[in-house]
């Protein structure tokens, strides 16, 4: 396990790594999620083998420290997300965010083109105030006191699911709700319009059981491949890994 501080407190973000050769790979998780869950199993099949291959946790999750005066803003986890990466003294990384990790990745590149040479974005959010789900923004109605200390968290993990709810009760409370509103607030330009502005190869994974990609037209005209990835739903990585294998690997 290896750490580094992400914050003037020194506070620590933490990552496992596989040692390998070529352009380093980093995987990166959603709101209440862990990245070894969601994507070892993939990092270790024969076409994705061998290269270097981080796994970080986000502040507030997993095995991250979680600081109760940190903001969780997308632009937090994104300048977290590059003192891992300087610390590890990586650039040019191949970054795979899926949900909030891939809006964290966009944001990633477009503060620090330096550190990604390529981004594979699965189902990431790209627009602010997303219609009412059970994730993200059903944590952000409620306000910050109701959800931490209140009961919004234990009503969350109920409706969630009981897969989602393994790794969300792993994160903390605080950094959910301060990471969910920040996600739904979005950034300022778009996620959206970083990501089709960004000149690295892109590549954006939908579940095709999620329906259409919204702005799809629009994403591909910038030069995002993007891929429909049949019988998968959110967790794409989970429902059809040959196919998410091939993503990532093309």
């Amino acid at each position: 396990m290896q750490q580094t501080p992400f914050d003037a407190q020194g506070s620590q973000i933490r990552w496992t790594e596989a040692s390998g050769e070529g352009p380093a790979r980093v995987y990166v998780h959603g709101l209440g999620s862990a990245s070894t869950v969601y994507h070892a199993h993939i990092a270790s099949r024969p076409e994705l083998a061998g290269r270097r291959t981080l796994f970080v946790d986000l502040p507030g999750h997993g095995i991250s420290d979680r600081p109760a005066d940190f903001g969780y803003t997308l632009e937090d986890h994104a300048d977290a997300l590059a003192a891992v990466l300087d610390a590890a003294e990586i650039r040019g990384a191949e970054i795979v965010g899926h949900s909030m990790g891939g809006a964290v990745a966009i944001v990633l590149a477009h503060r620090r083109r330096d550190l990604v040479s390529r981004l594979v974005v699965t189902e990431g959010n790209l627009d602010p105030h997303p219609r009412p789900t059970a994730g993200s923004s059903g944590i952000a109605s409620y306000e910050e006191g109701a959800y931490v200390s209140g009961g919004g968290h234990a009503r969350v993990l109920e409706h969630v699911g009981p897969l989602w709810a393994a790794t969300m009760r792993l994160a903390d409370p605080l950094a959910l709700h301060r990471s969910a509103t920040g996600l739904v607030r979005g950034t300022e330009p778009t996620m959206r319009r970083m990501l089709e502005e960004l000149d690295v190869e892109r590549v954006y994974l939908q579940g095709a059981l999620s329906g259409e990609l919204p702005g799809g037209d629009a994403l591909v005209a910038a030069g995002v491949r993007v891929v429909e990835v049949p019988d998968a739903g959110h967790n794409v990585m989970f429902d059809n890994p040959d196919a998410f294998a091939a993503a990532v690997a093309a």
